[in-house]
C-alpha cells in the first residue's frame, strides 16, 4: 500500500506487483524523491523493491505500521551474503542495535524483474517463477 511513495508505478505495474507479492521477487522501479539518494542508484534513479512472503516479517511489518528499507548483508570483501543470526551477531554486534532471528534465509536470491520499460524485463532468474510474471 506504501509503493507509490517510494516508486513511480502505473496500473499495469501495480497489476503485476500486486499478482506476484508477497513473494521471491526484486521490482526494479523508477525511485520517487521519497527515496534517500543512498538508497537509489546513483544514475538510474532507480530503486529495488520487494514484498517478501515471510511470516516474521509480515508481523514486524504489521507492528511498525510502515514500509522497511533493507539490504542484503554481504560483509566487505566477500560476495556471498549472511544469512546465520548467530554468525552476524559474532561478527557485527558492535555495529547493530538489535539482531531478530527469524531463522536462515535462503541462499538463492530473489528473481529480478526490471519494470520501467514497455513490457517486463527478466534481469535475474532465482527463486521465483518468472512465468507468475508472464515471462
Amino acid at each position: 500500500s506504501e509503493l507509490a511513495s517510494y516508486a513511480m508505478v502505473d496500473n499495469r505495474q501495480f497489476r503485476l506487483l500486486k499478482s506476484a507479492t508477497p513473494g521471491p521477487f526484486t521490482f526494479i522501479l523508477e525511485a520517487t524523491k521519497e527515496v534517500p539518494r543512498r538508497l537509489s542508484h546513483p544514475q538510474r534513479k532507480t530503486i529495488g523493491l520487494r514484498v517478501p512472503d515471510h511470516r516474521v516479517l509480515q508481523e514486524l511489518l504489521a507492528l511498525h505500521g510502515a514500509p522497511l528499507l533493507a539490504t542484503t548483508l554481504i560483509a566487505p570483501g566477500e560476495t556471498d551474503p549472511l544469512n546465520d543470526a548467530h554468525e552476524i551477531r559474532e561478527r557485527f554486534e558492535h555495529a547493530l542495535a538489535a539482531i531478530i532471528d527469524a531463522g536462515a534465509c535462503p541462499s538463492e536470491p530473489t528473481t529480478v524483474i526490471d519494470l520501467q520499460g514497455d513490457a517486463p524485463v527478466l534481469v535475474r532468474q532465482g527463486r521465483g517463477d518468472a512465468a507468475r510474471v508472464g515471462l
